[in-house]
């Protein structure tokens, strides 16, 4: 099946235009019938997203190039669209209890989860700097901004959706800034293009990736640009904090990685030095800063900086195996973190929802099966063996070490075990406190997301295979 309009390709953008159009039919269901749809327009939301994920796997094999080069699908795009398709739709799954609720009763939560993932989805195949900021990374930014304050009665989470917004603005600016810098220099706004003009590092060109990075780094909430992510995390909606956690994040790594080693592989050695500073600090203060945390939300706000800057050592080494440790830390990252706000969706007790640390005490004897999956996703984030978390680190510690990055590896190996110490203090709370009473019964969406997070990092070692194999394909495909 081939179709084009005004001489462009739409095969390779079909996904997206069946996306686009589902989710404007689900806004018009929505707008006509009322909040008394909001199941119905999850249920169907949901559905959509799995048929957008067999159409992108649907596509001929090969790179495919449209809209003249602006839009590029290559396994790399594939590999990461499914994932971030994966992660919405069971952030969907996550949050059918609380759309539920009277008082979060809206339809338009899972449309602008919708669009926000069509956003997504045009940023990974981004090839050029207009099609990166202005369809891909605004699409997605401004969806998320309304969604961070979708509880209108909770001024937390109106907070939170204003810090979001305040600081995604100044961020989209800077980012604005080092493309405009970028184009003049060069003259081209095409990967491709800036490939080929910027072979040498000269000023101007280093000064917008500087500026393009840093608008980068906030969207993955890497250091110096992740003073949002604390607040927002612990303000907004749980669902929504899962959400933040996980596509999101894969969107914008996929970006920084096409970026950077498709548009700069001449200037290696320039945005190399970046990307170990961003990621030695990530690393630190993902580590140091989350020890005297009390609130789960919060605590899960700075391990998702500390993990971010992990993916970013594979990023820095600038090879194909720092590619693939990039693409297979970020899909365990996946699983991890909405395996663990699986853990804390379920937190309730009196149909009241637990966030404080405390409140895990002694759940190894009120609900042993789900202290004992926590307490694996938990060792999987500290990077325990054999754990899939280990083999996310492994990948993209062993990257660096064959790029001569050993400062680098060191640095990464000595703040995971920093991080290990609060990881095991929640183990520690589980099974070690007294007990504070029986929770809620777990709802069977939660049961289901948590069964397939859980065995997926506890089983991963056993057959590893698929995923590294598609994996490497995947980095392979930007080389």
């Amino acid at each position: 099946m081939s179709f084009s309009s005004a001489g462009y390709q739409l095969q390779p953008v079909l996904p997206e235009l069946v996306l686009a159009v589902g989710a404007m039919v689900l806004l018009m269901i929505g707008a006509y019938r009322g909040q008394g749809t909001t199941r119905l327009v999850t249920a169907l939301a949901i559905c959509l997203l799995v048929l957008t994920g067999v159409l992108e796997l649907w596509l001929p094999a090969g790179k495919l190039v449209t809209f003249g080069g602006s839009f590029i699908v290559d396994d790399f795009a594939r590999f990461l669209k499914v994932l971030a398709l994966i992660a919405s739709a069971a952030t969907l799954i996550l949050s059918t209890e609380y759309l539920s609720q009277p008082s979060s009763r809206n339809f338009e939560f899972s449309i602008l989860v919708l669009l926000s993932t069509l956003g997504m989805m045009v940023l990974i195949s981004a090839g050029d700097l207009i099609s990166l900021y202005l369809v891909g990374l605004e699409l997605m930014s401004l969806a998320l901004y309304v969604v961070a304050a979708s509880q209108r009665d909770n001024a937390k989470s109106s907070e939170a959706g204003l810090k979001y917004f305040v600081l995604g603005a100044l961020s989209s600016g800077m980012l604005l800034y080092g493309a405009s810098l970028i184009y003049g220099f060069t003259g081209t706004v095409s990967f491709a293009g800036i490939a080929a003009a910027a072979t040498t590092g000269s000023i101007g060109i280093v000064f917008g990736l500087v500026f393009l990075l840093a608008g980068l780094c906030f969207k993955v909430s890497a250091v110096p640009f992740h003073m949002w992510t604390p607040d927002v995390y612990e303000g907004a909606p749980t669902p929504v904090t899962a959400f933040f956690a996980s596509a999101p994040k894969v969107a914008a790594l996929a970006v920084f990685t096409r970026a950077t080693l498709t548009a700069f592989p001449g200037i290696v050695t320039q945005w190399q030095q970046i990307l170990v500073f961003v990621a030695i600090a990530s690393m630190a203060l993902g580590s140091f800063a989350a020890i005297g945390q009390t609130n789960i939300k919060r605590l899960m706000a700075y391990s998702s900086i500390g993990h971010m800057g992990f993916a970013l050592v594979g990023l820095a080494s600038g090879t194909v195996e720092g590619a693939q440790g990039v693409l297979i830390y970020i899909a365990i990252y996946v699983a991890m973190t909405l395996g663990s706000f699986s853990i804390i969706l379920a937190m309730k007790r009196n149909g009241q929802a637990l966030e404080q640390i405390s409140d895990f005490a002694g759940l190894s004897r009120t609900n042993p099966l789900l202290a004992f999956i926590f307490a694996m996703l938990l060792f999987s984030l500290a990077g325990v063996p054999p754990l899939a978390g280990f083999f996310g680190k492994w990948y993209v510690f062993v990257a660096a070490i064959k790029a001569n990055l050993f400062t680098l590896a060191v640095i990464g190996v000595l703040t995971s075990v920093v991080g290990a110490f609060y990881y095991l203090s929640i183990v520690k709370v589980m099974y070690f406190d007294q007990p504070l009473g029986k929770l809620d019964p777990v709802r069977v969406e939660l049961r289901t997301v948590l069964a397939v997070a859980g065995i997926f990092n506890i089983f991963y070692f056993a057959y590893p295979g698929p995923l590294v194999s598609v994996a490497t394909a995947a980095a392979k495909s930007l080389f």
